[in-house]
C-alpha cells in the first residue's frame, strides 16, 4: 500500500524534497548554541595537549579532574586505592544500609532532607526556622528551585509581575524568569572600569525599581563576575529593599564554595530575614556537594506563620504537580545523609573549604604570575578580590577568541573564567597566553 502510495506521487511529480518541506516542523528556526556548552564542545574538539577548559562551572581537582568529595566516596577494605566505577559513598552506604525502596517521593520531595537544607540556609537560630514558617519543597537542583520560585510568584505575589536582575547575571535567569511569566528588567552590577562592583550604579537602580518589584540577589559567588558585596554593603542593600517595599529573591548555589564557611556564605539570607523581609530562596547541592547529575535543589518561601506556610504548601505543589510530578530520590538521600549525620557533615564542611581554599590559591598564584611576574599590562587585583568559581578576567571578545585560537585556552567570549579549570600544571600556560593575548601578541 505504501510502495503503491509513493509510486503514485511519484508519478504526479511530488519529489521527496517537496514531502519534506511541508512538514509541520517546518519553519523552526534554529536556535543559538549555548554559550557556555559550546565552549566545551569546542574545547572536546580541541586535540592539541595544552588545551584548557575555562568555561565549565563545575570543580575540578588539582590534576583538572571531577572530584568526588571524600564524604561522598569511601575506600573499600582494605583501604586500597580502586577504580571510582566501584567506589562507594559514605553517605550513600548509609542509604543503603536502611534499606531504602523506590517509591515516588511526595510532590515537595524527602521531607527529612527539605528540613535539614531549610537549616542549613537560614540556620537553626533563625526565628523563621523556630516558629516553622518556612515553606520549602524539593526541586531539580538550583535551576529547578527557580522555575517554581519564578511561576509560584508570577500567579500569587500580588504586587508586581516585574523582576530585576543584575547586570551581568548567570545567563540562565533571564530566560528562566521570562519563561515564568515575569517581565524581566536589569540594574547595575558590575563596572567595567574597576572590574568590580558598582555599587553606586546599583543603589541608584534599585532606590528607582517601583515599589513592590521583585529583586533576584546572588546570596555568595556572583556567577559570572565573582563580585560579592561586603557585609555592610548587604546591609545599605536590605535598607534600600525595605524602604522601596522589594520583594527579594536569592539564589544561593554556593553556599559554603566561596568563602569554604557555610554560615559566612549565608549571611546576606539571614541578615535580610533578620531584618523581617519575607524573602524566597533557591538553594542547589550541585557544586557545594559535587551532586552534580543528582540535581539535588531546594525552593523555598519564609511566611508569617504555620497556617500561611500550610496554604503555600499546598500552591507549590500546584505548581509542582504539573512539571514533573515529584523529584528525584536517591541525591536528595545522599544529601541529607550527610547534613543528618554530624560525623559526616563535620567532613563534609572541611572538605567544602578545601575546595575553596584551592580556588583562592589559584587567584593569588594568577594575581603573582600576571601582576608580578610578568608584569601584564593593565591592574589584576579584581583575581583575588573576587570570590567563588568564577572570575570576569577583563578580557575583550577578541581576545578571548585569540586564546581559544591560538593558545588552546577556551573561556566564554565575556572573559568569565572558572578558577576550578586551573591548577598546578596548566596556571602557567594561561597567565603567559593572557600575556601574550593582552600584548596583542599571540
Amino acid at each position: 500500500m505504501l510502495a503503491t502510495s509513493f509510486a503514485r506521487r511519484s508519478a504526479l511529480g511530488v519529489s521527496a524534497h517537496a514531502l519534506r518541506s511541508v512538514s509541520t516542523w517546518n519553519a523552526v528556526p534554529a536556535g543559538p548554541p549555548d554559550a557556555i556548552l559550546g565552549v566545551t564542545e569546542a574545547f572536546k574538539a580541541d586535540k592539541d595537549p595544552r588545551k584548557i577548559n575555562l568555561g565549565v562551572g563545575a570543580y575540578r581537582d588539582g590534576q583538572g579532574k571531577p572530584y568526588i568529595l571524600p564524604s561522598v566516596k569511601k575506600l573499600e577494605p582494605p583501604f586500597r586505592e580502586i577504580s571510582n566505577a566501584n567506589v562507594l559513598s559514605q553517605a550513600e552506604e548509609i542509604v543503603q544500609a536502611s534499606t531504602p525502596d523506590k517509591e515516588y517521593l511526595p510532590i515537595t520531595g524527602l521531607p527529612e532532607f527539605t528540613k535539614n537544607a531549610a537549616l542549613l540556609a537560614y540556620g537553626a537560630d533563625s526565628a523563621v526556622i523556630k516558629q516553622g514558617a518556612v515553606s520549602i519543597t524539593q526541586s531539580i537542583s538550583g535551576t529547578g528551585a527557580l522555575r517554581i520560585g519564578g511561576e509560584f510568584i508570577a500567579r500569587h505575589y500580588p504586587h508586581s509581575k516585574v523582576i530585576y536582575l543584575p547586570v551581568p547575571t548567570w545567563g540562565n535567569h533571564i530566560p528562566l524568569f521570562r519563561d515564568s511569566g515575569l517581565e524581566v528588567r536589569g540594574y547595575r552590577y558590575f563596572n567595567k572600569e574597576t572590574v568590580g562592583l558598582d555599587f553606586e550604579g546599583l543603589k541608584t537602580d534599585l532606590k528607582a525599581a517601583p515599589e513592590h518589584a521583585i529583586v533576584l540577589l546572588h546570596a555568595c559567588a556572583h556567577n559570572p563576575t565573582g563580585i560579592d558585596p561586603t557585609q555592610q554593603q548587604w546591609a545599605e542593600i536590605s535598607d534600600i529593599v525595605k524602604e522601596r517595599k522589594l520583594f527579594p529573591f536569592f539564589d544561593m548555589a554556593y553556599q559554603g564554595f566561596a568563602s569554604g564557611s557555610t554560615t559566612k556564605d549565608a549571611f546576606a539570607v539571614r541578615h535580610f530575614v533578620a531584618e523581617g523581609h519575607q524573602i524566597a530562596l533557591a538553594q542547589s547541592f550541585a557544586k557545594n556537594m559535587g551532586l552534580y547529575g543528582e540535581r539535588v535543589g531546594a525552593f523555598s518561601l519564609t511566611t508569617a506563620d504555620p497556617a500561611e506556610k500550610a496554604r503555600v504548601d499546598s500552591q507549590l505543589k500546584i505548581v509542582i504537580r504539573p512539571l514533573y510530578s515529584n523529584p528525584p530520590l536517591h541525591g536528595a538521600r545522599i544529601a541529607n545523609a550527610i547534613l543528618s549525620n554530624g560525623e559526616l557533615y563535620s567532613q563534609w564542611e572541611s572538605e567544602v573549604k578545601g575546595m575553596a581554599d584551592r580556588i583562592i590559591s589559584m587567584r593569588e598564584k594568577l594575581y603573582n604570575y600576571l601582576q608580578k611576574d610578568l608584569a601584564t599590562p593593565g591592574e589584576w587585583g579584581h583575581i583575588k578580590s573576587q570570590i567563588g568559581m568564577f572570575s570576569f578576567t577583563g578580557l575583550t571578545t577578541p581576545q578571548t577568541k585569540a586564546l581559544a585560537e591560538k593558545a588552546h585556552v577556551y573561556m566564554t567570549a565575556d572573559g568569565r573564567i572558572s578558577m576550578a579549570g586551573l591548577n598546578d600544571s596548566n596556571i602557567e600556560h594561561f597567565a603567559q597566553s593572557v600575556d601574550a593575548a593582552v600584548r596583542d601578541k599571540l
